[in-house]
Order: structure tokens, then sequence, then C-alpha cells
């Protein structure tokens, strides 16, 4: 593989918010699962357990996911950020209204973008979901060394044609998920990733988020950009 060919896989990867029904073959996953563990981790620990549902186990995990979203509490193992300030909120905000317009769903429609954010617990109607922990002890080294599983997992799935979307919503759901899939309590939930093949001609799909040029992130010692 060249620099090239890994820069197509990443540019064309996205969040895919609506998938076709049609099941990933098994040997695909498992080809997904071995690729993304030969991500580096500290001390080789290789932190990560996955939960993998197919066919009539995604069906019902999504079922009983959207009961607990409409009534239960949020309460995930990871803590979620205490906030969005400066150009984080800038981007996370234009991510937002990006996926509003491509869906519809006009400013001040608190009860369209409710629906659309409901979505996350319809898995966006994927044939599979991975939930993803990692051991308590290890803290922010695991979880860490989980984001890269999580990396090479979209990385190898985008490589099959497969589309993904990994996301926190469903993580923020911990009790739920530690019940539901017999999780033990000394594991952290990081976070789910929705995955099957896309509907391309979704709204959902038709937008694309930007990447910040170098000079907004990187700091040059000793070395020049030129």
């Amino acid at each position: 593989m060249t620099l090239a060919d890994l820069n197509t896989l990443l540019t064309a990867r996205h969040s895919c918010r609506a998938f076709r029904a049609d099941p990933v073959p098994l040997g695909d996953i498992e080809r997904i699962l071995t690729s993304a563990a030969r991500v580096p981790s500290w001390c080789n620990a290789q932190p990560w357990q996955v939960v993998v549902t197919s066919g009539a186990e995604t069906d019902a995990f999504r079922s009983a996911l959207w009961a607990e979203a409409e009534t239960g509490q949020a309460q995930p193992d990871l803590p979620f950020p205490t906030g969005y300030s400066g150009v984080y909120q800038d981007r996370r905000r234009a991510c937002g209204w990006a996926l509003y317009e491509a869906v519809g769903v006009e400013k001040g429609d608190r009860a369209g973008s409710a629906r659309q954010m409901m979505e996350n617990f319809n898995l966006f109607g994927a044939p599979h979901c991975a939930i993803l922990s990692s051991p308590a002890e290890l803290g922010p080294y695991g979880a860490m060394d989980c984001g890269g599983f999580v990396t090479a997992f979209t990385l190898a799935a985008q490589a099959l044609g497969i589309a993904t979307i990994p996301q926190a919503a469903v993580a923020a759901y911990g009790p739920f998920l530690h019940r539901y899939f017999n999780i033990p309590d000394d594991r952290l939930i990081l976070c789910a990733i929705s995955f099957g093949y896309p509907d391309t001609d979704h709204p959902a799909n038709q937008f694309r988020t930007e990447r910040a040029t170098l000079d907004e992130f990187v700091t040059w010692r000793g070395a020049s950009a030129e």
C-alpha cells in the first residue's frame, strides 16, 4: 500500500448515517476485526474487547436501546466532554448544521433535530453493531489504545466497501449496556460502531466534513514546513 492508497481510504471514509439492511458476510467482519487488532497498544496490552451483533440480535438490541433512550438516563462509563469552546465548538456546530441541512431540519426545529438525534438509537438502520470496551484499570491509556482500534476498524471496513459510524451516543447508556451484554463492571464501555453497506441515496449521507490544515494544528520546532 502507498500513502496515496491510505489517503484514498481516509478521504472516502465518513460517518454513515443511513444503512441498507443487507448483512455483511461473517468472513468480512472477521477480516475487519483481525486488521483492527494490529494497531499498537501501550505495552502491547491490546485492551479492546468487542461484542458484535448481527441479524435478529441487532434488531433486538436496537429495540431495547431505543426504549432505554426514551425512558432511561444517560450514564456513560467514560466521562463526556465538559464543554466545547473556540474552534472545537465551531467544528461541532458546522458538522451538526451540515447534517440538519442535508436531512431538511431547519434552524429552530427542535422536534426535527430530536428525531435525527434519536436515529443514533436506531443504529441508523445498520445490520450490525460493535460495542467496544476496555479494562477500567488501564484508564485513559486503555481508552487511547482503543481509539486506534476504532480508526483501524473503520478503515479496514472502508477497504471492503463497508460503511461505519463510531457512536458515543450509544455508550452514554453504560449501565444498560453492561446489563444487556453481560459486560463486567470492571470494563469501561467506550463506544459503539454501527456498520453495514451504505444507503448512498439517503440525504444523511450527502454531506462531508472538512479537515483543518497543518498550520491550524502543527507547531514546528527545529524544522521547516517549506
